[in-house]
Formats: C-alpha cells, sequence, structure tokens
C-alpha cells in the first residue's frame, strides 16, 4: 500500500476535487467525524468547510493547515467499503490525527479502489501536528497496515494515485474542469518559471499565459488560462486566474516558484532526474526510443519547436519527485540545443516523423522566456489578445471580445490518463 501526503492551504480545492468524483459517479464517502453528511451522501463543499473551521481556532500560525492523503492499496487487494473505512482511520490515528476532524472517499475512477482523506493540522488549541519526518513514519505505518490486514506489499508497479483527467473543452464546464487539474499541480509540482508551469499544465490539455497591462494609469498583471484541442490550439472561453481564487493568482504562482526554487537548489531533487535522464539518452537513438525510456521511469518530457522543426525548448517532468525541470537546469547535455543536435544528426529523421504523424505535439508559446529570433509563433501578439480580459471592466463595457485562436502547425505530445 503507497501513501501519498500533500500539504496545502486550499480546504475547498481539496473537498471540491474529491465531491467532482462523487458528481461523475467514480467515488463516494465511507467516513466522517466531526463534519456533517447529508443521508443523501450529496455533500456540500461550503457546509465541510464551514464544519472544518469551527474545529479550528480564528488565527492559525501556518501556511498549510490542511493535509491531503491518498492511500492506495495494491490493485490485487480486494477490500470492502468498512476495511478501507478502518485501514483510513488507523492509519491517521498512527500519524498524530486522532480527534481531527476528517472525511474519507473511495475513489474508483481508475483501474483499482483508492481512498482519498482530507483532516486539519490544526489542533482545537491552536498548535500543530508535527510533520517531521512524516514520510518515513507513513512507510512504517503502511508496512505494519500490509501485515495486519495481509495486503500485498507495495512495489513499484503500483501507479501513480493522483491520475488527474486531462481537459476536454467538448464536454463543456470547462472552468470546473480546468479548476479540477490546476489546483492539485499548483500543490504538487515544484516548478520555477511560468514555462515549466505551463509544460506541466500541457499534459493536461491547459495552457497558461501571464498577461500585464495598464488601464487609466493602473498597472495590472494577471493569468489567463485556456483550453488546448489535440493540436495544442486554444479552445473556450479563456478564463482569469480570479475565477479560481487568490491561490491561482500571479502572486501566489509567484510564492510558489520562489519556493520551489530554494527546496531544488539543494540538489537531491534534481539527482534522481538527472540520473534517469542520462540512462535514457544512453539507451535511445531516437526521440520516440528516449519518450518511451523516460515514461517507463515515470517522466515525461515536452519539447518545443519552431516552424522549421527546431528544438528551441525542452522541459522534463518527474512525476516521482513531482519536479519540473528545463533541460538547460539538468546541464548542458539535457539543453534544448543538445536535444536538437542529438536527434537531427543521427540520420533517423523518418523515425521521427512517423512518431510526429502519431502524437500530438505542444504549442510553442513561451510567455517572455527566451525564444529563437525567426520561424517562431508570435506569442506576444496572442498575449496581446488576452490583454483585454484582464482589463479593468469600465462603465459602458461589460463584453470583452475573445481572444483570436492562433493557427498552429505544431502538435503536441502530453501524457493522457
Amino acid at each position: 500500500m503507497v501513501a501519498d501526503i500533500h500539504k496545502g492551504n486550499n480546504l475547498y480545492g481539496a473537498l471540491a476535487y474529491n465531491q467532482d468524483k462523487i458528481d461523475r459517479g467514480k467515488g463516494q464517502i465511507l467516513e466522517t467525524d466531526r463534519v456533517f453528511v447529508p443521508y443523501d451522501g450529496q455533500f456540500r463543499v461550503s457546509d465541510c468547510v464551514q464544519d472544518f473551521e469551527r474545529a479550528m481556532p480564528s488565527q492559525i500560525t501556518t501556511g498549510k493547515p490542511v493535509i491531503h492523503i491518498s492511500l492506495n492499496p495494491h490493485p490485487d487487494d480486494r477490500l470492502t467499503d468498512a476495511q478501507l473505512a478502518d485501514i483510513s482511520r488507523e492509519y491517521l490515528e498512527k500519524m498524530g490525527f486522532a480527534g481531527q476532524p476528517y472525511m474519507i472517499f473511495k475513489h474508483e475512477d481508475i483501474d483499482r479502489q483508492h481512498v482519498h482523506i482530507v483532516s486539519s493540522r490544526v489542533r482545537g488549541d491552536g498548535s500543530i501536528i508535527s510533520d517531521s519526518k512524516d514520510y518515513e513514519r507513513s512507510k512504517k505505518i503502511t508496512d505494519a497496515l500490509e501485515q495486519k490486514y495481509g495486503l500485498h506489499p507495495k512495489g513499484e508497479s503500483q501507479k501513480e494515485a493522483w491520475q488527474l483527467s486531462p481537459v476536454d473543452a467538448s464536454t463543456g464546464n470547462l472552468k470546473k474542469q480546468v479548476a479540477n487539474v490546476i489546483k492539485p499541480l499548483s500543490e504538487m509540482y515544484r516548478f520555477q518559471s511560468i514555462t515549466e508551469y505551463r509544460a506541466l499544465l500541457s499534459l493536461y490539455n491547459i495552457s497558461v499565459e501571464k498577461v500585464e497591462g495598464s488601464n487609466q494609469g493602473n498597472k495590472y498583471e494577471g493569468l489567463v488560462y485556456s483550453a488546448l484541442d489535440e493540436k495544442g490550439n486554444r479552445v473556450g472561453k479563456p478564463l482569469k486566474s480570479s475565477l479560481f481564487g487568490k491561490s491561482e493568482g500571479v502572486a501566489r504562482l509567484e510564492e510558489k516558484m520562489h519556493s520551489s526554487g530554494e527546496a531544488i537548489k539543494s540538489g537531491k531533487l534534481i539527482e534522481g532526474t538527472k540520473a534517469a535522464v542520462s540512462d535514457a539518452l544512453k539507451a535511445s537513438r531516437t526521440e520516440s526510443q528516449l519518450r518511451d525510456a523516460l515514461r517507463k521511469k515515470g517522466i515525461d518530457v515536452v519539447l518545443r519547436r519552431n516552424d522549421q522543426g527546431r528544438i528551441y525548448g525542452a522541459t522534463f517532468i518527474d512525476h516521482n519527485s513531482r519536479t519540473v525541470l528545463n533541460g538547460s537546469r539538468l546541464g548542458k547535455e539535457f539543453s534544448a540545443n543538445a536535444l536538437n543536435e542529438r536527434f537531427a544528426d543521427n540520420s533517423l529523421r523518418e523515425d521521427l516523423q512517423k512518431s510526429a504523424q502519431n502524437i500530438p505535439n505542444v504549442p510553442a508559446s513561451e510567455g517572455k522566456d527566451k525564444q529563437p529570433q525567426t520561424g517562431i509563433t508570435d506569442v506576444g501578439k496572442a498575449a496581446g489578445s488576452l490583454l483585454s480580459i484582464l482589463t479593468p471592466e469600465t462603465e459602458g463595457q461589460n463584453n470583452q471580445p475573445a481572444p483570436r485562436r492562433r493557427k498552429k502547425k505544431k502538435r503536441r505530445y502530453g501524457r493522457q490518463m
């Protein structure tokens, strides 16, 4: 059994993520404590948030009061709902959360059952439940639970529990789909630039642009999210980050990138990714072989090309350490230039062309990041067309024009789950 622990400040987002599973018939509530749920099981996120808040003091001293855990038994384990609830409750108690409000959800949206637990790290007296060495403690607890309940031991074959659904603009409810992806991703992964964040989102058919401007002398800046089709074109109505709350705005994103940079500076997060990518490169003669080798290691690579097909951007997304890294951060041998030379000079263009016909490419939008000076889609124009979306509305101006859809020759690589 694998435990996946996430700490954050977005209680509403954590509960909404689980409510979405229930709404789609892919989840149910197994057990709650100190949180009221109607008999029909159709809980209201806002009501549950109030129940959690009543158990906490009005003033808290931590920036991450919420804990969201997924417990993932082996696919061959067959457990009843009562057993899943018992295991979840025992896990929480052994982790030090006895007496805390919690909700336990069962998910059935992938090839095995697993549970998600939402609880609070803040006790009623304002003290914080320590997270010191929580991953080491968690492993010991799951090992003990495996033995107690006769479960299969954890193994490398167990898949990632947080399998988010890519956005599909054709199904409607675009705002909710985008929110269900960006909220958990922004908390789970570390990235240091808007380019790295955009590469991560592209795996789930989402793009993001940072836009800046001024209105009557007042400067403003913001983020605009858009859904992408299979060819990397923006589709549907662009969505301002304010629609998703302050936690998804520019200020919070910059804080996230800064804190991620501090964590990555230690080098420990990069070492594993660098070694895995290096091994994959040694065993790969073509781009498609590299992708296959990396995916077996739990890593995605997002390449950006200009109109001539030259690689000018490479980003590696390590789902094991949840770290997003531009190739140049790993080293010169992993940079876009190095990869372009490697695959352009190996005389296997025919193989690359075949893979390009079958796998979509990522959009080449790079915002303010460095780009080649020729043959690249003009992202400045695209971002400029988005400015009207963020411009503060003035009297008599209620409808803002939607940005022009850009035709792209580029196609997009991404994980479809």
